[in-house]
C-alpha cells in the first residue's frame, strides 16, 4: 500500500493555544477514515493545513506525487444562476456524458441537470458539490462536515457511495451513525495529537474504554503503594535504625507515578431544568394550509400533539419541515385553517437565523444569566454553559468574538435555561461534535418538555423521538412507524428510483466508467391513451384506475386515524397508571389488552392496503 499524505512533527498554535504539538500521521490508499475530537480540538484546522490554506507553525504537511486530492469547502463553488450540467461542465472539464454518468448516482438526472442551481434544495445543492468534485477523479477525499443540512435521502446516498468508494478519505462528521457506517478507521484529534486507530468508530471507544480503565486500576494500585510507603516513612523517620530505610522509602514514592487521565470522549451530561407536569393536548391542527402568498407548501394539515411527546419532523429539504415548524411557532402566517397551542403553554424557538438576534456587546455569562428562569441557580446556569463548551474566561467573551458555532452553541444553553413548556427545535445539533450531540439527545429525550424538532442526525433523532411527522409532497401527518423503520422506507425509496443501489457501476473510486448516454430528445415516452383503435378503452381503464387509487387512498387515511385515536386512548391510560402507582384497575388493564388487538388489526390491514409503497 503506497502512501499518499504524510504529516511529520506538525506543531500549529494560535498565540498561546496550542493546536497541535509534534503530530505524526500517515495515510495510504484505500483508507476509510472517520476523523472525530471535540469541538475546538482542530480538526477542521488539520484539513486547511494540508490543503495549505493554514499556515504551519512548524513540521511537515508532504502530499505524495501518486495523490489526487480532492477537499469539500464549506463554500459554494458554483453560481446561483447557473443550470446543474452548466457548472459541472465548466468546474471538470469532462463530458456531457461522463458529468451526467456521475450525476445519475446522486439521482441528478433529467430535468434537473437542466434546473438552475438557485431552485434546488441545499440537500441537492449539497449533491452538486459531491458530484463536481467526483469529476475531478481524486483519491483521496477531505470531507468537513458533509453531512450538515442533508436530508435524509442525500446522506444515505452519499454513505452508499462512500461504503462503495475505491479511494481513501477523511470525514469529520459530529453523525455518529454516518461514521459507523461509512468509515473502517478512526483518527482522533485530541490534546493536540493525532491517533489513528485501525478499527471503526465503536471498537475505538471500546478500546478507549478498556485503556481508561486500566488506568485508573493502575493509579488505584499506584496510590495504595503510596500510601503504603508513606505509613513506613511517618512511622520510622526519626527512628535512627530505621532512617536509612525510611529516605528509601521517600524515593520510592518520588518514582511512582500516576498516570494522568484526560476526560474521556462522551462524558458530557446535560441537565435540563423540569417544567411543570401537565396532562392533555399541546397543539391542535385543524384543516391548516401552510406556505407562502405565491406558493402552497403543504394543506388540509390535521394533528394532534400530547403533552409531553417529542416528535420529530421528517422529510427531503425543500418539502416544507421548516415552514411547518415556522408557522406553529407564530413566524409565519397560516394561509388557511387553524393551529391553537394549549393553556399554559410558553414556546422556546430556535432556528437556524437565531443567532443573528444577539447583542454583540453582551458577554456570554451576563448573556445565560439575564434570559435564565429566576427560580435557577447561578451553579445551574453555569453548569448548562459548561455543557456547552463555555468555560472559565469563556463567561467573559463578548458575542462580537464568538464563531458562528459558538453563538448558535449560546443561544441553545440560553433556551434550555428558560424553562418553556414546548421547544420548537430546527437543526438543533448542527455545530457539536457527536458525544455533545448525544448528551443533549439524552437530555431532551429525558425532560418532559413538549419538543418538535427537525434533524438530519439519525442517532440524535432515535435518542429523542417519541413521534414522526412526515413533511412529503404537501402534505403534513404522523409517521405511525418508529424512526428506524421510516429510514427503512426512506432506503426502500432509493433503491426503487435505482439511485443508491448502482453506486458501484457508476463511479469506481478514481475512476469515472464510460458510458454511452442516450439523447432524452431522441426518446419518447408512451402515453397510456393509445389512439389506434382503442383509445376509448384505455381513457376508461386509466379513470377507473385513478378512482380505485383515490379509494385506497381514503381507506389508508380511515386506518391511519383510527390506529391515532386508539394510540391516544393507550397513553392516556398508562398515564393514569403512572399517576397511580399503587393501584390497580381490571377495567383500564383489559382495555389495554383490548387496544393492542385493535391496533395489530388495523396496522395488517393497512399493510395489506398496500400504504408501504407510498413511503
Amino acid at each position: 500500500m503506497s502512501t499518499l499524505l504524510q504529516i511529520n512533527n506538525l506543531t500549529k498554535t494560535f498565540g498561546p493555544r496550542v493546536i497541535f504539538d509534534d503530530a505524526t500521521l500517515s495515510i495510504g490508499e484505500k483508507q476509510k477514515i472517520g476523523v472525530i475530537g471535540r469541538n475546538g480540538a482542530g480538526k477542521s484546522t488539520l484539513f486547511r493545513m494540508i490543503v495549505g490554506e493554514e499556515e504551519i507553525t512548524s513540521g511537515e504537511v508532504s502530499i505524495h506525487d501518486n495523490c489526487r486530492l480532492a477537499y469539500m469547502t464549506q463554500h459554494d463553488p458554483f453560481e446561483l444562476s447557473e443550470t446543474v450540467m452548466e457548472f459541472l461542465l465548466r468546474d471538470s472539464e469532462k463530458e456531457t456524458w461522463q458529468c451526467a454518468k456521475v450525476a445519475g448516482a446522486f439521482q441528478l438526472k433529467h430535468e434537473l441537470l437542466d434546473a438552475k442551481i438557485g431552485t434546488l434544495s441545499g440537500g441537492f445543492q449539497m449533491r452538486v458539490k459531491l458530484v463536481a468534485l467526483l469529476l475531478h477523479e481524486p483519491n483521496l477525499l477531505l470531507l468537513d462536515e458533509p453531512t450538515n443540512y442533508l436530508d435524509l435521502s442525500t446522506l444515505l446516498l452519499l454513505e452508499k457511495f462512500l461504503q462503495s468508494y475505491r479511494g481513501s478519505f477523511l470525514i469529520i462528521s459530529h453523525d455518529r451513525e454516518f461514521l459507523k457506517n461509512s468509515c473502517e478507521m478512526t483518527l482522533e484529534v485530541d490534546q493536540g495529537k493525532l491517533t489513528l486507530f485501525p478499527q471503526p468508530l465503536e471498537e475505538y471507544f471500546a478500546y478507549k474504554e478498556e485503556q481508561l480503565e486500566m488506568a485508573r486500576r493502575f493509579n488505584k494500585k499506584v496510590t495504595q503503594e503510596k500510601k503504603h510507603l508513606q505509613s513506613f516513612v511517618d512511622r520510622f523517620r526519626y527512628k535512627a535504625s530505621k532512617a536509612s530505610q525510611a529516605q528509601s522509602k521517600l524515593k520510592q514514592i518520588e518514582r511512582l507515578k500516576t498516570i494522568d487521565i484526560v476526560h474521556p470522549m462522551s462524558s458530557s451530561r446535560i441537565r435540563i431544568p423540569r417544567v411543570e407536569d401537565r396532562s392533555g393536548t399541546a397543539l391542535r391542527v385543524q384543516d391548516l394550509s401552510i406556505g407562502y402568498s405565491e406558493k402552497i407548501v403543504a394543506n388540509d394539515i390535521e394533528l394532534d400533539i400530547d403533552r409531553g411527546e417529542h416528535i420529530a419532523i421528517v422529510g427531503d429539504n425543500g418539502q416544507g419541515k421548516t415552514t411547518f415548524l415556522k408557522t406553529i411557532a407564530g413566524e409565519l402566517a397560516p394561509l388557511g385553517g387553524t393551529f391553537r397551542w394549549g393553556p399554559h403553554i410558553s414556546i422556546g424557538y430556535y432556528a437556524q437565523h437565531i443567532s443573528t438576534m444577539l447583542k454583540p456587546t453582551d458577554q456570554v455569562g451576563k448573556y445565560l444569566t439575564s434570559v435564565a428562569a429566576p427560580d435557577l441557580k447561578q451553579e445551574e446556569i453555569l453548569e448548562m454553559a459548561g455543557n456547552f463548551l463555555f468555560r472559565d474566561d469563556d463567561l467573559k467573551k463578548s458575542v462580537s468574538l464568538l464563531s458562528g458555532g459558538e453563538r448558535a452553541r449560546l443561544c441553545l444553553a440560553g433556551l434550555l435555561l428558560q424553562k418553556h413548556s414546548v421547544l420548537l427545535l430546527d437543526e438543533p445539533t448542527n455545530h457539536f461534535d457527536f458525544e455533545t450531540v448525544e448528551a443533549l439527545g439524552v437530555a431532551l429525550r429525558t425532560t418532559n418538555t413538549t419538543i418538535l424538532f427537525i434533524s438530519h442526525d439519525r442517532t440524535f433523532v432515535n435518542l429523542v423521538a417519541t413521534g414522526i411527522i412526515e413533511v412529503k409532497n404537501g402534505t403534513v401527518r404522523r409517521f405511525h412507524r418508529n424512526y428506524e423503520e421510516y429510514v427503512y422506507f426512506v432506503e426502500e425509496e432509493l433503491r426503487r428510483n435505482d439511485g443508491a443501489g448502482n453506486m458501484n457501476d457508476s463511479i469506481m473510486g478514481n475512476e469515472v466508467v464510460e458510458s454511452s448516454v442516450k439523447n432524452k430528445n431522441k426518446t419518447k415516452t408512451k402515453t397510456n391513451v393509445e389512439t389506434d383503435g382503442g383509445g376509448e378503452t384505455s381513457v376508461k381503464i386509466e379513470k377507473d384506475e385513478k378512482r380505485l387509487e383515490k379509494q385506497k387512498q381514503k381507506k389508508l387515511q380511515e386506518i391511519e386515524q383510527q390506529i391515532e385515536e386508539l394510540n391516544r386512548e393507550k397513553k392516556r391510560i398508562h398515564n393514569w397508571f403512572l399517576k397511580h402507582p399503587g393501584e390497580f384497575h381490571l377495567e383500564k388493564t383489559e382495555r389495554l389488552r383490548e387496544i393492542d388487538v385493535l391496533i395489530g388489526g388495523l396496522e395488517e390491514e393497512w399493510l395489506k392496503t398496500g400504504t408501504c409503497t407510498h413511503y
